[in-house]
């Protein structure tokens, strides 16, 4: 008799469903829903955002408006299978609590505070914060005795963390540092999303889709961008959104593809494993902001990076041999 489908006590601690791998197992590309795979999109999605994030910085778009249209881009991918499904009516009162906690954590302040620094700090430097949000999440889950990783996966958070420490204290010493400020607030990124990836995770309503959770949650931050924007800045900027276009339509598409994925691993990873895409994110920001942005970082900085590719190399490896041996 197999436990698929069964509620644990683990699984209810950690506040997972049904693992996704054991309900694809029977199926063709199954790996691809695996998490680990999951980690690697999700991260590689992230990690795009951010230089995209700097380029409409710097055509003179405000973080609000920018962190509005990443959610929106969320909505409106997902709104088509919600209409279809449960004809878009409002779900209950304990998910509404849910997605509005978990908008405001994970997506309002965080996002806010990304788009505020990127233009200070650079989209790579602000994108390798993203590395530190492991270990917050690890020290949150401990804390509150949820599910934690085995020896491997620790190893792996930790070589991360090393990569990621060298990386700010390189980008801090340089001669075109931003100022202490600046850094800090970059700093404060991962504290933010750690406290998310906790609560997602603890507080998971029994039964819930990930891409029901992840349309409400982003609906209620779309709104509560708009509220803002229009409660400070009265009008949209109008015409240099139209200068980028083509821009905000790819920012659209890969926030509308990353977050259905974000959820899924949420689910059936749980959060210290969710937390892990922040390596991922930061490997690959850094990378497009050089290629495409012409962002320059010492060797040093590179050796950081090649130390959390490592990290990553480790985490992804215990996951697979977790799956196995679940």
């Amino acid at each position: 008799m197999t436990t698929a489908g069964i509620e644990t006590p683990e699984r209810r601690l950690t506040g997972l469903a049904t693992p996704l791998w054991e309900d694809a197992a029977a199926r063709p590309g199954h790996w691809l829903l695996a998490p680990h795979a999951l980690l690697l999109a999700s991260g590689s999605l992230l990690g795009m955002k951010l230089p995209l994030g700097k380029v409409a910085s710097e055509a003179g778009i405000p973080a609000l408006v920018w962190a509005g249209i990443v959610s929106a881009g969320v909505v409106l991918m997902l709104l088509p299978t919600q209409l279809t499904r449960r004809g878009l009516r409002l779900p209950g009162a304990k998910v509404l609590r849910y997605t509005a906690i978990s908008a405001l954590i994970s997506f309002i302040i965080p996002n806010l505070l990304l788009f505020t620094v990127i233009p200070e700090v650079g989209a790579g430097y602000t994108g390798l914060m993203f590395a530190l949000s492991p270990v917050f999440t690890l020290l949150l889950a401990t804390v509150l005795g949820m599910k934690t990783p085995d020896r491997l996966g620790m190893v792996g958070i930790v070589t991360g963390l090393i990569g990621a420490t060298l990386v700010s204290l390189t980008r801090g010493v340089s001669p075109e540092a931003p100022a202490l400020g600046w850094l800090l607030g970059a700093a404060a990124v991962p504290v933010a999303l750690a406290s998310g990836n906790v609560y997602r995770s603890r507080y998971w309503p029994p039964g819930a889709a990930p891409n029901a959770l992840a349309f409400w949650g982003h609906a209620f931050a779309t709104l509560c961008f708009a509220l803002i924007i229009f409660g400070t800045l009265r009008a949209l900027p109008l015409a240099e959104l139209a200068a980028i276009k083509e821009l905000i339509a790819v920012q659209l598409l890969l926030s509308g593809l990353n977050f259905p994925l974000f959820y899924r691993l949420q689910r059936d990873g749980g959060p210290v494993l969710l937390s892990q895409v922040g390596f991922v994110a930061a490997a690959v920001s850094l990378m497009a902001a050089t290629v495409f942005l012409g962002e320059r970082y010492s060797p040093m900085t590179w050796l950081g990076a090649a130390i959390i590719g490592a990290g990553i190399f480790a985490t992804v490896t215990a996951q697979r041999l977790e799956a196995r041996r679940s």
